[in-house]
């Protein structure tokens, strides 16, 4: 049974420990963020670091790497103060990975990876017209993680879509019915499946 402690962690070879510790804390989602400068220059980012903050008032949170290069991402947000929140189904996963190259300030990866902008009102951040749940986001605060240089980005969520019958009667998303994709680091997804849906945990023998 491979064991590794902090020592290894240091010897292993560069690659070899990157895919590890990335696909050591197990399936997530990814999303597209959408969003564009104070020009209206478009940006799309695929990111798997998305996490649950609160429900009331409704909010979501993202990872930023250290800013040893352009974080186009990041820089939109600080401009504008909005993005959007895409959910990657299995039927475009190829071209939500291609996101993640590296391009050009000028370039849109909406171009590039084969995806249509899409906007709703007022709000100036783009969506992505093939994704199925959409979430506009205002940014509320940033938190500069000292220990590694990673910034916490967290948003309030202002709206939501998703098409009928991905809601249960209990306010759950569906995210079968969704085709939600999973991901474990960089390069590896998987689709989901139900198992089972219990009850809220009340103190019991087992």
């Amino acid at each position: 049974m491979p064991l590794y402690n902090e020592q290894d962690f240091l010897e292993l070879e560069k690659y070899f420990r990157i895919n590890l510790i990335n696909t050591a804390s197990g399936i997530r989602s990814p999303f597209l963020i959408g969003t564009c400068n104070e020009q209206g220059k478009t940006n799309l980012a695929i990111f798997n670091s998305v996490v649950h903050i609160g429900a009331n008032p409704p909010c979501l949170g993202f990872i930023m790497r250290p800013h040893t290069v352009e974080r186009h991402t990041y820089q939109n947000i600080k401009e504008t103060g909005v993005f959007t929140l895409n959910l990657v189904h299995t039927g475009i996963i190829e071209s939500a990975h291609h996101t993640s190259a590296s391009y050009d300030r000028e370039e849109s990866e909406f171009d590039r990876c084969a995806f249509n902008p899409q906007y709703w009102d007022q709000f100036s951040a783009p969506f992505v017209q093939e994704c199925r749940l959409k979430m506009a986001m205002a940014l509320q605060e940033e938190h500069l993680i000292e220990f590694n240089k990673t910034i916490l980005l967290i948003g309030r969520i202002i709206k939501l879509e998703l098409p009928d019958g991905s809601v249960l009667e209990d306010g759950s998303i569906d995210h079968q019915a969704l085709g939600t994709a999973g991901v474990s680091g960089l390069y590896s997804y998987y689709k989901n499946s139900a198992i089972k849906q219990l009850e809220f945990a009340r103190p019991k023998h087992l």
